[in-house]
């Protein structure tokens, strides 16, 4: 590990000017490439105090070996010498945006003489058009039969065209009419073309002009009494309309557009991206990225258009883009983009309307996407052997810890303090042995004081099941029960590890706690979410485990658990107080039918949702205290929206 002191350039030998710059580590690979206003502010930042960085640049700083820049005239410039460095040095610690499937594409070889239309994946070439790319290969390939029928151009492969064309017979396809057969001269190669630019024209969105020409040549051929070609034309009429089917209008003002959301957690970041070509989804893709840079969504947003754009052919960029997150020079992308696209390129927050419920779906299959990789990646074998391995190890732990607890402590400015416990077997979590706590030798906001209630009253029950405990031998290995019931002692098994959610001084809390009961067998460590740092007791310095390790992702997912389980206790608890609270001053409703109302609608949003007749119909609730206790909930309420709060920032959020 390299002391970053030992490469830091003289403060006056970094210029002011735009730039781009390049850590290298000892090997002289670059391992980081980045881009600044000004290059002296921005470098200067890497080489502060480690601890006031974040995990990942001090990581890749304490990685690297030396560190060199390019100054540049315009941040334009920069943005596009970036890209170029990205891609070509490839750099460990940037973001990378990388499928996580093969999508197929739509390929129209327009380079060729006779151009070919086909389906296909991996990377594009030139010469060739491009459209998608799209969810299913099957899809695209029925949407290609159906408009063969009015675009009759070629699909077949080379060594299919070259003999058809030795033979002097076209193939099947173009006996049955989905093929021009410009391999035996049927058309020249400038009608193919026709056909073939009327076919992309068509697949870039600009339809309505095709089926206004088709239906007009119908009518007419009707006219005309030339019903063989009235009919042909019905026929491509269906099919077009039928292609246009499988593509939803979702923007009916035609707009072009990309419309790109996020998921993000700690570690990875999910992105989706719809393709709206004509008010129309033509295509649609999805990556799965290890975060690697501190930064929010503005900075992810960035990182996502410079890889997806800055290499992207002209037809590639589209008027809009839109955005959850507007990057900090977002006029650079959209004067590189527009110099590009050769005309306007916006990049924009939805705020209202069509295209803001657009990207909301989006976003929802952006948050699906990341949850089926961590659920994919937290129910493979291989990956929860190895976590377990990892944190034995790191931890120094005398072996794999097969049953992880975790604690979290969740309030509202110190009001209705509750604690949860989450249980973690093998890797997985085990829900039937969860457990909440209501926090009662603690006044106010006291989380430290908190943890050591909550595990003093957890293992205490440990000591007290085990002494009152029998085992007995089942198929499953060793069990202990109760010796009246037979019942098992869920208690009574003591965890490879105990986990806080939190810092030094939790940890401390907690260990405190546990040597107070005698128990010094049991390993404890503590989470940190701002680093997300594994803090041990007694040790000064925290251990920090690699970015992309097994063991850091399944400490964390227990964490999260503990605080999702610990967060759903107390609005419910929070909800029902506030609701009895509210309910004091209703005359008639003693303390018996406030619980009962509590119970039958469970919160105070329902309640207060709920018509007077629904309040009515409660056991004990008549129509007189029904109208009572609507008056006293619409009085307390104060205005017709509905209120949250938000209990990790005491924010209050109108539903």
């Amino acid at each position: 590990m390299a002391d970053p002191a030992s490469y830091r350039p003289k403060a006056g030998e970094i210029p002011t000017q735009p730039g781009v710059y390049k850590f290298r580590d000892a090997r002289g690979r670059v391992i980081y490439v980045g881009k600044a206003k000004n290059l002296r502010a921005r470098l200067s930042s890497y080489f502060q105090d480690i601890g006031n960085l974040h995990s990942r640049p001090a990581a890749m700083v304490t990685s690297a070996a030396g560190v060199e820049w390019t100054v540049v005239n315009t941040e334009v410039e920069a943005l596009q010498l970036e890209y170029s460095w990205i891609k070509e040095f490839d750099p460990r610690y940037n973001v990378k945006y990388r499928d996580d499937k093969s999508y197929p594409w739509l390929a129209v070889t327009v380079g060729e003489e006779f151009p070919r239309v086909m389906v296909g994946r991996g990377a594009k070439k030139k010469g060739t058009k491009y459209f998608g790319p799209y969810s299913h290969a099957w899809a695209i390939r029925e949407t290609v039969d159906q408009l063969l029928r009015v675009f009759p151009m070629r699909s077949c492969s080379n060594g299919v065209f070259k003999r058809s064309g030795q033979i002097g017979r076209p193939c099947l396809l173009g006996y049955i009419e989905k093929c021009s057969a410009p391999c035996v001269g049927n058309i020249s190669a400038d009608d193919h073309r026709a056909i073939v630019d009327d076919f992309c024209d068509f697949m870039a969105g600009h339809t309505t002009t095709f089926v206004k020409r088709i239906r007009a040549e119908m009518y007419a051929a009707s006219d005309e009494q030339d019903y063989e070609r009235a009919a042909r034309l019905r026929d491509d009429l269906g099919a077009i309309e039928k292609a246009l089917e499988k593509q939803a209008v979702v923007l009916g003002d035609g707009t072009d557009a990309d419309v790109i959301a996020l998921a993000e957690d700690p570690l990875e970041v999910a992105v989706q991206i719809f393709y709206v070509r004509g008010g129309r989804i033509r295509g649609q893709r999805g990556w799965v990225a290890d975060r690697v840079e501190e930064g929010g969504t503005p900075e992810l947003v960035e990182q996502f258009l410079l890889q997806l754009y800055a290499g992207a052919d002209d037809d590639g960029v589209p008027r809009e883009i839109l955005v959850p997150a507007l990057p900090a020079e977002h006029e650079v992308f959209e004067e590189l983009l527009s110099e590009r696209r050769g005309s306007r390129v916006r990049i924009r927050v939805p705020q209202r309307g069509d295209k803001r419920t657009l990207q909301e779906t989006v976003a929802r299959n952006a948050g699906q996407a990341l949850m089926m990789h961590k659920t994919k990646r937290g129910t493979d074998l291989t990956s929860r052997n190895q976590a377990l391995e990892e944190i034995q190890k790191a931890l120094g732990l005398d072996a794999a810890p097969l049953r992880i607890e975790c604690y979290d402590i969740s309030n509202l400015q110190g009001t209705e303090v509750v604690a949860s416990m989450v249980v973690f077997e093998d890797g997985l979590p085990r829900k039937s042995e969860y457990r909440r706590f209501v926090i009662r030798g603690v006044e106010g906001q006291n989380d430290v004081a908190s943890m050591h209630e909550v595990i003093t009253r957890r293992f205490r029950r440990l000591l007290d099941e085990q002494a009152r405990s029998t085992e007995v031998a089942t198929e499953s290995g060793p069990m202990l029960v109760d010796p009246e019931t037979g019942r098992p002692r869920k208690f009574a098994y003591a965890p490879g590890l105990v986990v806080v959610d939190g810092g030094p001084p939790q940890v401390a809390a907690a260990q405190a706690a546990m040597r107070e009961l005698g128990v010094v067998d049991i390993p404890v460590c503590g989470l940190a979410k701002r680093l997300e740092e594994v803090w041990l007791p007694e040790q000064q310095d925290p251990v920090i485990f690699a970015r992309t390790s097994e063991g850091l992702y399944l400490l964390q997912r227990v964490r999260d658990e503990a605080h999702r389980f610990a967060i759903t206790h107390h609005r419910s608890r929070r909800s029902k107080s506030m609701v009895e609270s509210m309910l004091d001053d209703v005359p008639g409703l003693g303390e018996v039918r406030r619980r009962t109302l509590v119970k039958h609608f469970g919160s105070l949003k329902k309640l207060r949702a709920a018509e007077v007749d629904e309040i009515a119909q409660v056991p004990g609730i008549g129509p007189r205290t029904a109208v009572a206790i609507k008056d006293a909930v619409d009085r307390v309420g104060g205005h017709t929206g509905r209120q949250t709060v938000n209990t990790a920032t005491g924010e209050i959020q109108e539903d």
